[in-house]
This record gives C-alpha cells, sequence and structure tokens, in this order.
C-alpha cells in the first residue's frame, strides 16, 4: 500500500541511522533497491535555532532516488516549526517522527522513547507535524518503556485517529534497548488492530529474516538498520556478495565520502563501514586491522586489492 501511494520500487526502507545514513550511504543503498532511505535523526529544536550543522545534515544529492527525514523532539511548537521548514523542501518524501529512540540523552530530555511515557503530549506532537505539512507523515516507536508499560496499540490508535500515513513498530521496550530478540508477535498484533499501513524493525539480518517476519505478521514493509549497515545488498534481489563485490563496493563508498568530505575525515568514517562490508571473509580480521592504522588512500586500496584476489 506505501509503496503505491509513495510510487516506491521496494517495500524496504533504510532507516534513519546517526552517523551512517549520510548522503554517500544513502546513494549505494537506493541503488542497491532501499525503497526509502532516511537521513541521520534531525532535532527539531536544533532546526529551530538554525543549527549549522543539522541544516548540512538535510543536504540530499541528485543521485538519491527517494529520501525522507526524520525530526525528534517533544516540544509541539518547535515540531510544528520544523515541519512547516521541511514541508518548503521538495527533496524530501516524507517526514517521520521518532518515538522510539532509546538513548539515555535522547530520552533524558523528554524525546524519542519518552514520548511514550505520555500519550497526551505524542498526540499533541503528532497533531503539531501533520498540521503544517503537506508531505506524507509516519511515526517510529517501541513497545513501551519497559515490560510493565506496553502501550503501541494505544499510541498507533493515536496515530490512526490522526490520518498518519504509516507507523513502524520496533518490536522491542526502551528498557531492551538492542538486547534480547524483537518479537514480533506484537507486530503481527498491531496489524491486526490498526487500518493504516505498519512496517516492522528488529532483526532482520537476511532476506530470509525479512521473508519470515513479513509473512508472519502480514505488515506492509520492513525498515532496515543494523541488517543494512552490515550488507546493503539485503536491499538488492542477491544478497549473498563476492569478495570482489564488496572491495568494489567499498571503493564505491570510500570515492562518494571523498566527493562530501576532506580526505581524512572519509577515511576515519569508513573505517566502520569496512568493518561492516568484510565481516565474515576469510582472514578479513587481519585486513580491517591493518586498514584502521592508515590514513593513506593509496595503501588501504593497496591492501582492499590484495585481499580482493588472494
Amino acid at each position: 500500500m506505501i509503496k503505491e501511494k509513495f510510487n516506491l520500487d521496494s517495500n524496504l526502507f533504510l532507516a534513519p541511522l546517526a552517523g551512517v545514513t549520510d548522503i554517500p550511504f544513502r546513494i549505494i543503498a537506493g541503488r542497491l533497491g532501499a525503497g526509502l532511505c532516511f537521513t541521520e535523526m534531525i532535532s527539531a529544536k536544533a532546526l529551530y535555532y538554525n543549527d549549522k550543522k543539522t541544516i548540512e545534515l538535510l543536504a540530499v544529492d541528485e543521485r538519491e532516488k527517494n529520501t525522507s527525514v526524520q525530526i525528534f523532539g517533544h516540544e509541539p511548537s518547535v515540531i510544528a516549526y520544523a515541519a512547516r521548514y521541511l514541508n518548503d523542501n521538495p527533496k524530501f518524501k516524507s517526514i517521520d517522527i521518532n518515538m522510539g529512540c532509546p538513548a539515555p540523552k535522547i530520552v533524558k530530555n523528554g524525546d524519542g522513547c519518552a514520548l511514550m511515557s505520555d500519550l497526551y503530549l505524542a498526540e499533541e506532537i503528532i497533531r503539531a507535524c501533520k498540521d503544517n505539512t503537506d508531505k506524507p507523515v509516519s511515526v517510529k516507536f517501541r513497545l513501551g518503556m519497559d515490560e510493565n508499560s506496553i502501550n503501541y496499540l494505544e499510541l498507533a490508535q493515536i496515530c490512526e485517529r490522526l490520518h498518519v500515513d504509516y507507523v513502524t513498530l520496533h518490536a522491542r521496550t526502551r528498557k531492551m534497548y538492542y538486547s534480547g530478540e524483537a518479537d514480533w508477535s506484537h507486530i503481527k498484533k498491531l496489524v491486526e488492530n490498526v487500518d493504516i499501513p505498519v512496517f516492522g524493525n528488529g532483526d532482520c539480518f537476511t532476506k530470509d529474516d525479512i521473508k519470515k517476519n513479513m509473512e508472519y505478521s502480514n505488515c506492509d514493509g520492513v525498515l532496515l538498520a543494523r541488517g543494512a549497515m552490515r550488507n546493503p545488498f539485503i536491499f538488492s534481489e542477491n544478497e549473498n556478495r563476492s569478495k570482489e563485490e564488496v572491495v568494489d563496493i567499498i571503493k564505491e563508498h570510500m570515492q562518494l565520502k571523498l566527493e562530501f568530505f576532506e580526505e581524512r575525515r572519509a577515511i576515519l568514517e569508513m573505517r566502520k563501514h569496512i568493518q561492516w562490508y568484510l565481516k565474515g571473509f576469510k582472514n578479513s580480521n587481519r585486513v580491517k586491522n591493518e586498514i584502521n592504522q592508515l590514513t593513506d588512500l593509496k595503501e588501504i586500496y593497496r591492501i582492499l586489492d590484495e585481499f580482493k584476489y588472494e
């Protein structure tokens, strides 16, 4: 349903990930088949105060296919401002409201998952966004703050009443962070109890995981986070990639980084991606350890080329 409504090629979306979903990674994920790619999470308050670094996070490249933005905040007036600001930007397909981030610094300020402790305020936040944009609006949340305060159904029903376009449920509580297993029975229950589209999130690391969880829950799509970080080929028809393909995409990713950042920063930021890309290949630990000590691009490429053909 969402795929058709947004005119997208896929119902697998790239989740917003701080320090990860910048322009280069979004270009790659989109090329590999992601239906929608999110920017890094944007502070509505920082946008309100015209913070330079926050404005920079909103940059979109013409090679991106479908990009959306996720905002967080707990003040309706500030969310309203952010919605109006983003409404004037034709580059964004939609706006997502984060009510699921478990990070202590976010929750401490009353943002992210903290809003699940105050559904009245959560409703005001959603209304403020909806009333100030013509773009589709979605909301991402968790099961609740902990096992004793599971209230995702109530929040989803608020979203339905306010005509939110779709919701995403990460099937863990805030207390769980990313530990334990995501419980997709709750995503199934949510699908059965609301009439708006539902996306599932949590523990989808392979195509088999996606197929199994979508068939079980009957959800409309999947938001991929750690699964996409580890292997962006998960968006393509064939997630099983050869060593040669992985080295090639590392180089493509590095060249994109160099387009947007100075060389040293690009190399340092690529280290984490190289760790994820090479995971599981024989002798990859040696290669990753060597690259982690280098800041010379030619040396990095030499090591990668040797590894590619060894």
